[in-house]
């Protein structure tokens, strides 16, 4: 078969190197590389890019959807986050708490929880790290070579009532 130079595959112009070797450039990552041409079947021709922001909203949402897990991110992002929460028209942010590492098949993810007091630490981090590897690879294709899971703090029961007087001055 002789190749004909437009349907040759083009270098990406940079790369990043990180955990998984080179990716290209500006937080995403090539899954597929694509012949071009009339001759190729059509599912190849051209390539099939993912942000690195689309496997952090997919790893968050399936964590959130573990039982067990209160919230996600550390002390202070959880701030920032109830009072972005607040904000009319603000929306919540899924990708609290998830970082990732996306490399050009594989992806590593990186989850910060809270959990609920009382429940088993092991088997809800268990759950979130079996839930989120599912639906990466499933709506992504990327491998998921890994996801550690930190668990930062306990929502306990009493966090949520607020400190009222006992009696009030004024009836």
């Amino acid at each position: 078969m002789t190749t004909h130079p437009a349907t040759e595959a083009r270098p990406a112009t940079e790369t990043v190197t990180g955990r998984f070797g080179t990716k290209p450039p500006q937080g995403t990552t090539a899954l597929a590389g694509g012949a071009t041409g009339a001759g190729e079947p059509a599912a190849t021709r051209g390539r099939t890019s993912i942000a690195d922001v689309v496997v952090v909203k997919i790893a968050g949402r399936a964590a959130r959807e573990i039982p067990g897990v209160y919230d996600m991110g550390g002390g202070l992002s959880r701030t920032i986050g109830a009072v972005r929460d607040r904000v009319p028209g603000g929306r919540p942010n899924v990708g609290r708490g998830v970082k990732v590492e996306v490399g050009e098949r594989q992806t590593a993810i990186d989850l910060d929880l809270v959990v609920e007091y009382g429940v088993p630490i092991t088997d809800v981090a268990r759950d979130v790290r079996e839930n989120v590897i599912s639906a990466v690879e499933r709506v992504t294709g990327l491998e998921v070579v890994e996801v550690n899971v930190t668990v930062n703090d306990v929502h306990l029961p009493d966090d949520d009532t607020e400190d009222v007087p006992a009696g009030s001055r004024v009836e």
